[in-house]
């Protein structure tokens, strides 16, 4: 007898617009730790910000920004896993907010409070839909 639970329409949506989405917080990260934050058209103090990101900092965000990709991935591949990849990227958004909002003073020019709550719904909602996709039996 088989029990598969079919994959709903939106898991494929989900999966596939949040993989676009992290997708950008990856070429964020990479072009940072690269040294190409010249070429996204950031100033001279901009880059000198984040050129004082200690280990710690750099480690967080490398957790939120690659949790948050693989746990997309891993949606559209149906693991269960996703759940824990998800879980990671929150650990990371954590960090990464609690280096900017407590530890340094971020540039005024790097404000972007709307960039802000965007990335902790999606990220937050991601990790909520993953859960329920979990529960309902699709991420095996």
């Amino acid at each position: 007898m088989n029990t598969a639970v079919k994959a709903p329409w939106h898991l494929w949506a989900v999966g596939i617009i949040t993989l676009l989405w992290n997708a950008v917080g990856i070429t964020s990260y990479l072009m940072t730790e690269l040294g190409k934050l010249e070429a996204l058209g950031m100033t001279p103090e901009q880059i000198a910000y984040f050129d004082t990101f200690p280990a710690w900092a750099i480690a967080v965000w490398a957790l939120g920004v690659w949790g948050a990709f693989f746990g997309s991935l891993l949606l559209l591949f149906r693991s269960r896993h996703a759940v824990t990849s998800l879980i990671v990227s929150v650990v990371g958004l954590v960090g990464t907010t609690i280096f900017q909002r407590v530890v340094t003073e971020l540039p005024a020019d790097m404000e972007n409070p709307g960039l802000d709550i965007a990335i902790w719904v999606i990220t937050l909602g991601t990790l909520w839909y993953a859960m329920k996709m979990r529960r309902e039996g699709v991420l095996r």
